[in-house]
């Protein structure tokens, strides 16, 4: 009997610990699984689910008529919009804040044209025809009628210093997310992030409860970190130079870097801060393992199932 009780003390312990580090552990699928299924849908965001994520990253702007809508570009894009006639968007597509939600959903948004540079990235995407672009309403209801309790929204706010025309101002962009945010009570389940830290910066006014995590990178494609257009004001040189000071600086808990950026000097300097280090986007088998050694807080990516396979082959407990 004593050998038996200490047999499921033990067990007791082992799942508290299990518990644990599966809290320690942010498994995000990026865009809900945009390596599986198309972008930013709620068909995504069940791929996603159905998978087994911590966390589903997603983006978000808003139409003309006010709506916050879970859409990565700024614009509509030819490479995955159809119009209601079926024909592919032109190239540049109508910008998000010209359209009313209503003309927005007229798009089909459930597959990726033929020939272009994103269907050959993602050719494991499967098509959903007939998807459109969701509300951010829509998923908060999605996610709580598939009585998925525990999963948290990574949402990232598209918006830029270098196109204003493009997006309401930060401080009205934070309030309206914030308050969609709080009528489905989702206060407690839900990261800002953003490589514009004025939206962050406006989510510490009107909400500091909210964790933040600061995105940065150094690309041809986005370079936020040489401007302090980008990070609030905040600049580089008065930290150092040093990338995790800099988020320290402003108030974010969570820093998400470009994963080919990452060093384990970095990763050790931003922990010594108390920072969480979660990189993006990760797809790569070796470069998720190497990260997970390295000892990272979390990784977005597009491929949740192949991180999975390595957090298993690491020891690391699974989302459910």
């Amino acid at each position: 009997m004593k050998f038996s009780l200490a047999r499921a003390g033990l067990a007791v312990l082992l799942a508290f610990a299990c518990c644990g580090n599966a809290a320690a552990f942010d498994l995000q699928g990026h865009r809900g699984a945009r390596g599986m299924a198309p972008e930013n849908t709620l068909a995504a965001f069940r791929q996603a689910l159905a998978t087994g994520v911590t966390t589903l990253e997603l983006d978000v702007g808003i139409t003309r008529d006010g709506h916050l809508v879970v859409m990565h570009d700024q614009r509509l894009n030819p490479d995955l919009a159809r119009d209601g006639s079926g024909d592919w968007v032109a190239t540049p597509g109508p910008a998000l804040n010209s359209l009313t939600l209503a003309e927005l959903q007229r798009h089909d948004v459930g597959r990726l044209r033929p020939g272009t540079r994103y269907a050959q990235t993602f050719a494991d995407q499967q098509p959903v025809d007939g998807e459109r672009v969701p509300t951010l309403d829509a998923l908060f209801e999605m996610v709580r009628a598939m009585g998925h309790a525990q999963v948290r929204f990574n949402i990232e706010t598209k918006i830029s210093p270098l196109a204003p025309e493009l997006a309401p101002e930060p401080e009205a962009f934070a309030h309206a997310l914030i308050d969609v945010v709080r009528r489905h009570r989702m206060d407690e389940r839900v990261t800002v992030q953003s490589f514009d830290w004025r939206t962050l910066r406006a989510v510490q006014r009107l909400a500091p409860a909210l964790p933040l995590a600061a995105l940065t990178a150094r690309l041809p494609s986005i370079d936020n970190l040489s401007d302090g257009r980008w990070t609030a004001g905040l600049r580089l040189q008065d930290h150092g130079g040093s990338v995790p000071r800099l988020v320290q600086a402003l108030g974010a808990r969570t820093w998400s870097p470009f994963h080919g950026e990452l060093t384990e000097a970095l990763l050790a300097e931003a922990h010594a801060l108390g920072l969480k280090v979660i990189p993006w986007t990760v797809n790569d088998p070796a470069q998720i393992d190497r990260l997970i050694a390295w000892g990272v807080d979390g990784l977005i990516s597009d491929h949740p199932a192949r991180v999975r396979a390595i957090m298993a082959r690491h020891g690391l407990p699974l989302p459910r």
